[in-house]
């Protein structure tokens, strides 16, 4: 922190915030504050506390104890009207834009009355334009949402906090998915918005990007804050073991020959999912040994990809190949039977049903087999025998297999579904954006599970949004742009803003780092 921010008024002030969930303490006697023009990384692990103690700041929860205040003035609880009033605004890492309004529309729908639509639409689109000249937020008020790039829509969300005059706002994961060049552009807005006296929340698991826009971070574990520092003053390990409450060394997946192909995609196509792109003649090998990566912004075609291996699609044209075989009976079950390993992208709705206890979700996938079932009837004894292996082998913290899924943080449901998805020792893996909004302690877990099922002979497919995760640890990557797939690039022969320029739909038709 400068001389002059820490002179600078200090906005909003959090203090000795308490709040409970039962015998569940989330925050304990939490103090925070933030000033005017600068930016406060909040950092820890999944369950640290960092989402219930924003959702007390909005009002969704009341604090047990303690007091909100922005601008010198107190917040009243369990008032979400009165913290967007006094200057309060977010950007939640899932956009919640109407992709059939126009950016104006999104952008101003709630600031006025049922009967007024319409009434001061030039002047409001004047100040959005005013806005966007300002914060270098360049975007066509008149486009519909729905055709707008992801980055673009990060925009818009921006702008329509700015809008509502937000003088105080948070950012939760706001590089989640987006490319290195959108990311940089996300940081120019963030250091024009500060210099304009904007005063910034930034909740991230990047320690890089911490690193590189926040003045300080405040670093929770279990609850209560363990640490606060300047960002010049320390480094990503030392943030890390801030994090984890001890040393942490992210898993390396050393070069091994791969083996024969376990799956093979032949000019794959699949239809377009209205604005959403199918897949593009696509050839895709899955190598027993092997982890392929594969990078590209949410939403070019990765979503049909992964359903064509988890047995909830068929290809419209091209051929979908297991083994040496072409694929022509293909379901979720068949695909189970065939060896293939699952990890969704959406751990809440597709991993997981939330309100079934954790032995429950454990057998999810297996419950009709002769292991847990026995002439139409479950062995529950056994289901919970295996819930409790899970538990144990994965570290999941929880306080038994009896507790419901919902309960659990993000880091400690994605190990369930992650013990699940091995315990049959899969020879095809899928990896849907296994670590997405992980903390570190947890990434590193679910990375060195990959890499030791890669070491025992199985195909992973990894597909992230995260360049630092498909670099480190895929033998081969792609990316995935518009529904074509790139080249295969080896390992360290292709740098992160050309993989960001492959990501924008500008390296197709070079092939000179092909591997």
């Amino acid at each position: 922190m400068t001389q002059t921010q820490a002179e600078a008024e200090v906005v909003l002030r959090l203090d000795r915030i308490t709040k409970a969930f039962g015998p569940v303490r989330a925050n304990d006697a939490i103090s925070l504050s933030l000033r005017r023009g600068e930016v406060v990384a909040l950092l820890g692990e999944n369950g640290a506390g960092k989402t219930t103690l924003m959702n007390i700041l909005f009002g969704h929860y009341v604090a047990d104890q303690g007091s909100v205040e922005v601008f010198g003035q107190s917040l009243p609880p369990g008032a979400p009207r009165a913290a967007l009033a006094a200057g309060v605004g977010m950007v939640h890492q899932h956009f919640t834009l109407a992709g059939n309004l126009t950016v104006l529309d999104n952008i101003t729908l709630g600031t006025e009355g049922l009967w007024a639509r319409g009434v001061g639409r030039s002047a409001a689109k004047a100040k959005v334009g005013t806005l966007s000249r300002d914060f270098g937020l360049a975007v066509d008020t008149e486009a519909r949402v729905g055709r707008l790039s992801v980055g673009e829509r990060q925009r818009v969300e921006i702008l329509k906090a700015l809008y509502r005059d937000a003088r105080i706002l948070i950012l939760d994961e706001p590089t989640a998915v987006l490319t290195p060049q959108e990311a940089e552009a996300l940081f120019a807005t963030l250091r024009k918005a500060t210099a304009r006296g904007l005063s910034v929340i930034f909740i991230s698991h990047k320690l890089h990007e911490v690193l590189a826009i926040a003045d300080r971070c405040v670093v929770l574990r279990h609850g209560r804050v363990v640490g606060e520092v300047d960002t010049h003053g320390t480094d990503k390990a030392k943030l890390a073991s801030l994090m984890v409450g001890g040393e942490l060394s992210l898993p390396s997946a050393e070069v091994r020959a791969p083996g024969p192909v376990l799956m093979q995609f032949q000019g794959v196509s699949t239809p377009d999912r209205g604005a959403v792109p199918g897949l593009k003649g696509v050839t895709l090998e899955l190598r027993a040994g092997q982890i392929t990566g594969l990078a590209g912004v949410s939403g070019n075609g990765q979503a049909a990809l992964a359903d064509l291996i988890a047995g909830l699609a068929l290809p419209a044209s091209g051929h979908l190949m297991l083994r040496t075989k072409a694929v022509a009976d293909w379901s979720p079950r068949k695909a189970l039977s065939e060896g293939v390993g699952r990890i969704p992208e959406d751990r809440h709705h597709t991993g997981s049903i939330a309100d079934f206890d954790l032995t429950e979700n454990a057998v999810l996938e297996a419950y009709r087999t002769p292991r847990f079932s026995r002439r139409g009837w479950m062995d529950w004894r056994a289901a919970r025998s295996f819930a409790e292996q899970i538990i144990a082998g994965y570290d999941v913290r929880c306080p038994g297999p009896d507790t419901r899924i919902r309960l659990l943080s993000g880091g400690n449901m994605q190990k369930l579904i992650l013990g699940r998805a091995m315990a049959p020792g899969p020879e095809i893996i899928l990896a849907n954006q296994p670590v997405r909004g992980l903390d570190v302690g947890a990434i590193a877990y679910v990375q060195s599970q990959l890499i030791a099922a890669r070491d025992r002979g199985a195909a992973v497919l990894l597909i992230s949004e995260d360049l630092d995760e498909i670099m480190g640890l895929s033998d081969v990557l792609h990316v995935l742009s518009q529904g074509r797939l790139s080249p295969a690039f080896a390992r360290g022969s292709i740098s992160a803003a050309e993989l960001g320029l492959w990501m924008a739909g500008q390296g197709f038709g070079d092939a000179r780092h092909a591997a």
